[in-house]
């Protein structure tokens, strides 16, 4: 078995296999660490603006991913007109640059917050370090191998096609430049960390609350004993 063959035929399914298990285990046995654990209270400017940029290009990239491996042939027609495919790979890089400004002002606000640099996990600093990968490499792709939204979908749509048939063709994957290897491999190490990071929290629906019945808050102070009462209303002058 060649490396490619390990890398891009057999990593897949380990690294699926620990997010599923690693989940599943953590929301059995641990759910209380199962939080975004939020730093707002600790400061909130930069946070604002720096996961404003972060979070909407990041998502809005990620659901072009998808939409290239759900409907390839949709880009296709559209990437048949020049100007379309000069559009499509224009604001590719516009919301890779607008995540990766995000990723900066979070990565100097947990640097140089005090408060924040002391609540900053060893797992925080790995997912940061993992996404700022991923979003380097993806723009250097767009870049530096350009046109991936119309050469991607003959090589990277039937590659995963593959891995979701359980019948991995990683020769799809050998010929391509290294950091568009390398950027495949991001992915794969984001999620086997995944079940071990706070990002966890964002496949959680809180479903119970639909079904289950109204609480009730008592109160479970005790009284205070009648003769402190009788004081406290002669010291008020309440008779």
């Amino acid at each position: 078995m060649s490396g490619n063959d390990l890398l891009f035929a057999v990593v897949p399914y380990v690294v699926l296999a620990l997010a599923i298990i690693v989940t599943i285990v953590r929301f059995r046995q641990a759910q209380f660490t199962v939080s975004s654990l939020s730093s707002q209270l600790l400061e909130s400017k930069k946070l604002y603006w720096g996961s404003i940029s972060f979070h909407w290009g990041l998502s809005l990239v990620l659901v072009g991913h998808l939409l290239a491996l759900l409907v390839p042939s949709g880009f296709e027609l559209w990437n048949g007109a020049p100007l379309r495919l000069y559009l499509l790979e224009f604001t590719g890089v516009a919301l890779g640059l607008w995540a990766a400004a995000g990723l900066i002002v979070l990565v100097i606000r947990r640097s140089t917050e005090p408060r924040v640099r002391r609540v900053t996990t060893p797992m925080d600093t790995v997912v940061m370090a993992i996404i700022g990968v991923q979003i380097f490499t993806g723009l250097w792709t767009a870049i530096a191998h350009r046109w991936g939204s119309f050469w991607g979908t003959e090589v990277m749509v039937p590659y995963v096609r593959s891995l979701l048939r359980f019948s991995p063709e990683p020769g799809f994957i050998d010929p391509l430049p290294f950091m568009v290897k390398v950027h495949v491999l991001a992915f794969f190490a984001f999620l086997a960390v995944f079940p071990f990071t706070r990002l966890v929290h964002i496949i959680t629906l809180p479903l119970q609350y639909l079904t289950r019945p109204w609480q009730k808050v008592v109160s479970v102070r005790d009284e205070p004993p009648a003769e402190y009462v009788t004081r406290d209303k002669n010291a008020r002058g309440v008779s």
